[in-house]
């Protein structure tokens, strides 16, 4: 475990700026500083997590901001069955907990390094989590209790916060000109549902389904060129 919560220091940092910027940002539309470190233990997803307070901050159903942050978490299905044989040997117990503390940077760091080495596993999985869950809860509790503190950062054009730190976390998943088609046309239906009067939570569901399909044409296409 000592191995990965070393190799993932850099990642963490990264993760604690915007994780700031997030729980500032909370703070500013409403949410105790308790709220957001229980958010962000329990849930550990930050581009659900800003979702979420952006719907809530703006009076939306709370069944619209739970579909679209778990719209944008679909990925983790993938990435958990990705992890079938670093688990294989967990008890049960554990295994839930790695699951739990999985995100996208330690389950690539963790990847990458496995193939490097195909004895990195299990716990270079869970020490680089347990940073990363530590470096985030913290950072946007202490982000909710400064935003707190603070006078309404809109005044300051500070507003934009939200969409850098999400902007910074998408920018963490690309991962080549592959993503480029679905992604782009998940930007493009969203929007446009944005613009035909679509509350944004469901739009964004939408948006992501399209991404999904889009994928799918694309991988069936690479399949049959090949």
């Amino acid at each position: 475990m000592k191995h990965g919560a070393i190799t993932i220091l850099p990642l963490a940092a990264g993760a604690a700026i915007y994780g700031f910027a997030f729980g500032l940002l909370a703070a500013q539309v409403g949410f105790p500083w308790w709220g957001v470190a229980l958010m962000s233990g329990l849930v550990h997803a930050g581009s659900s997590q800003i979702v979420a307070v952006e719907q809530f901050s703006g009076s939306s159903a709370a069944v619209g901001a739970a579909l679209a942050g778990a719209a944008l978490n679909l990925r983790y299905i993938g990435i958990v069955a990705s992890l079938s044989d670093v688990l294989s040997r967990l008890p049960l117990r554990q295994k839930l907990l790695a699951i739990h503390i999985t995100g996208d940077e330690n389950w690539a760091l963790t990847m990458a390094e496995r193939a490097k080495n195909p004895d990195i596993g299990a716990q270079f999985l869970i020490g680089s989590g347990l940073v990363m869950i530590i470096v985030w809860t913290s950072s946007t509790m202490l982000g909710a209790v400064v935003g707190a503190a603070l006078p309404n950062l809109e005044q300051f054009g500070l507003g934009f916060a939200f969409t850098a730190a999400f902007i910074a976390m998408a920018r963490g998943l690309w991962r080549g000109l592959s993503n480029f088609g679905p992604w782009l046309a998940s930007f493009t239906v969203t929007i446009a549902a944005v613009l035909l009067g679509m509350p944004k939570a469901y739009a964004i569901v939408v948006g992501v389904a399209c991404s999904l399909a889009a994928s799918y044409v694309a991988r069936n296409n690479r399949k049959q060129e090949k």
